[in-house]
């Protein structure tokens, strides 16, 4: 789908604990940098329909297993992957598209690597079922 990346990312094994990374300013998809958070989701609860017009996301499941779900309006298109330690992978997410995710886990925990810092002005919010998608 354009406007979607799907990049694996680096894990580094030690017996003390492990490293992940996350971005780095050189990566595909990195579009500045406005502020980092984290959100947490619980299972079977899901967030979303919401769509960006300005910001890029950059997710990283660093707890749990999230689904998340990307849909291109104009062209009717869903864009749909499991995210987590064990599909460890960063999910770009280009402004103009609406995006919801389900928690899979107990308890979840996603890092967004955001372009711009928080604009409540600059997203639209749509209630779940204002989207046709099977989940």
């Amino acid at each position: 789908m354009d406007g979607v990346i799907l990049t694996p990312l680096k894990q580094i094994y030690n017996p003390k604990g492990d490293i992940f990374h996350a971005m780095k300013k050189s990566d595909e998809g990195f579009d500045g940098f406005g502020e980092a958070y984290f959100s947490t989701i619980y299972l079977n609860d899901i967030k979303g329909w919401k769509k960006h017009t300005q910001m890029t996301l950059n997710l990283v499941v660093v707890v749990g297993e999230i689904e998340f779900v990307v849909y291109d309006e104009i062209n009717k298109e869903f864009f749909s992957v499991k995210l987590s330690q064990k599909n460890y992978q960063r999910l770009t997410v280009k402004p103009n598209l609406w995006m919801a995710f389900k928690g899979l886990s107990k308890s979840s925990m996603l890092l967004n690597i955001a372009s711009i810092e928080h604009n409540p002005d600059e997203a639209i919010n749509l209630d779940i079922n204002e989207i046709n998608y099977e989940w």
